[in-house]
């Protein structure tokens, strides 16, 4: 999914989807309040969108993403302050689907990310905040996942979260050096919110 035209068609499939059977955690207005010493205007709009029934059973899911969120802005060297994301918690089907439809693999995964095509123009302030585009997590593989490695429901999903995010703003792992520097930052993340290091026992997420 290297082509950003990829990209941008799989972001409105996510969006489409997300219009026909969508559920609404409650999104919250972050306003001028502080996370750390950070302000809040370096952390982007995240707007989380249930549209899978099992995530009714995690009600804390939408705070969690927040919080990862929030943690990962402050962290990263990216201007993303004036930028918003969609999480869409969804299931094992409907990302199956997302997975054979943009990268040609027919079975479930924990976390997708689609970038957004960013724009070249130089931005105005009156301007609406630009996508960074979307993100997928499947409840159940995350729940096998999580339950399998011993670790909390609400860590696991924190990590898929920043993971997610850092795959937006241009990180990937497909060379070794370049997994290496992600897993390191996204240790370092999740630090800060009290997890602890996610790759211990060297399973990298996909």
């Amino acid at each position: 999914m290297q082509e950003h035209s990829r990209r941008e068609r799989a972001g409105r499939d996510v969006r489409s989807h997300k219009t026909v059977c969508t559920k609404t955690l409650g999104t919250k207005t972050l306003g001028t309040k502080t996370l750390g010493t950070m302000p809040h205007s370096i952390i982007p709009m995240t707007e989380v969108l249930v549209v899978a029934d099992c995530w009714q059973d995690e009600p804390e899911a939408e705070a969690v993403i927040q919080r990862a969120i929030a943690a990962a802005a402050e962290t990263v060297d990216a201007a993303v302050g004036d930028a918003e994301l969609a999480v869409m918690l969804t299931d094992d089907s409907g990302i199956r689907t997302l997975n054979s439809n943009w990268r040609g693999i027919d079975k479930p995964t924990n976390v997708l990310s689609f970038p957004a095509l960013q724009p070249t123009a130089a931005r105005r302030p009156e301007d609406a905040p630009r996508m960074l585009g979307d993100i997928a997590i499947a409840y159940q593989t995350m729940r096998k996942e999580a339950d399998d490695e011993g670790k909390p429901f609400d860590h696991h999903l924190s990590h898929l979260a920043v993971h997610g995010f850092l795959h937006l703003i241009g990180y990937d792992h497909e060379r070794d050096d370049h997994a290496e520097a992600m897993e390191a930052l996204e240790r370092e993340i999740l630090a800060q919110l009290g997890i602890p290091d996610p790759y211990a026992d060297r399973q990298r997420v996909d």
